[in-house]
């Protein structure tokens, strides 16, 4: 189920995913690689969805390559990452 991003004062651009109850999304389809710039942006907005739902658990789901320095942050940040 998708949610709108507007919903969490997100950009417009944002896609967000409800996985179940208490998890949701950030979803991204792209070729190129996630580096750390992306991952800060992807936690600031990971903040912005905490602060409307204190409880949910947000994750990254992703099509493209993640450097690994990245997916350390993210998962110290507390965002799981999944790639297909």
């Amino acid at each position: 189920m998708e949610l709108t991003a507007k919903e969490f004062g997100l950009p417009a651009r944002t896609v967000l995913a409800q996985v179940d109850e208490q998890c949701i999304a950030i979803v991204m389809k792209r070729k190129s690689r996630i580096i750390m710039a992306d991952g800060k942006k992807i936690a600031e907005k990971a903040e912005k969805i905490r602060q409307k739902l204190p409880s949910a658990k947000v994750m990254l789901q992703t099509t493209a390559p993640v450097c690994s320095k990245t997916i350390q942050f993210l998962e110290n940040s507390g965002i799981q990452v999944i790639s297909e």
